[in-house]
C-alpha cells in the first residue's frame, strides 16, 4: 500500500491506496475537491460538513445518471440480440444476469407506455 497527501478544499488528507492505483486516486480526489470547490464557492454553505454531504450526493447523483444511461444504451444492444449478449468488436460474448435483463426490458416496457405509440424507444 502507498500513502499519498491530497489537499481537499485546503485541507490535508493522508490517503492510502494499492499499489499501481494512485491515479485513479489522485482523479476521485479531483473530482471531490472541484465539486465541494463549486459548491463551498456558491456561498450558501458554509460548514465543510454539509459541503461534503452535498458534494456527495451530487457525485452519487451523477454516477446514478451515468448508470441509468448505460441501461438504456445496453437496452437497444438487448433487443437487437434475443438472448441479451452484449458484444464489443474484439471482445468475447457477455450476457446479462436474469435480474438484470428483467429490469432492461420492464425498463424499455415503461419507456415505450411513456412515450406512445408515435413514439416508440425500439
Amino acid at each position: 500500500m502507498k500513502q499519498i497527501e491530497v489537499q481537499i478544499l485546503q485541507q490535508s488528507y493522508l490517503l492510502t491506496c494499492p499499489e499501481g492505483h494512485e491515479s485513479r486516486l489522485l482523479d476521485a480526489v479531483e473530482r471531490v475537491d472541484t465539486a465541494m470547490t463549486r459548491i463551498r464557492d456558491a456561498g450558501k454553505v458554509r460548514a465543510r460538513e454539509r459541503i461534503a454531504v452535498l458534494a456527495a450526493l451530487n457525485l452519487a447523483f451523477e454516477i446514478a445518471d451515468r448508470e441509468a444511461a448505460d441501461l438504456v444504451a445496453g437496452a437497444a444492444q438487448t433487443t437487437t440480440a434475443p438472448t441479451a449478449a452484449i458484444m464489443s468488436p474484439g471482445q468475447q460474448e457477455t450476457r446479462l444476469p436474469d435480474e438484470d435483463q428483467h429490469r432492461l426490458h420492464s425498463l424499455v416496457q415503461r419507456l415505450d407506455q411513456a412515450l406512445g405509440e408515435d413514439g416508440r424507444l425500439l
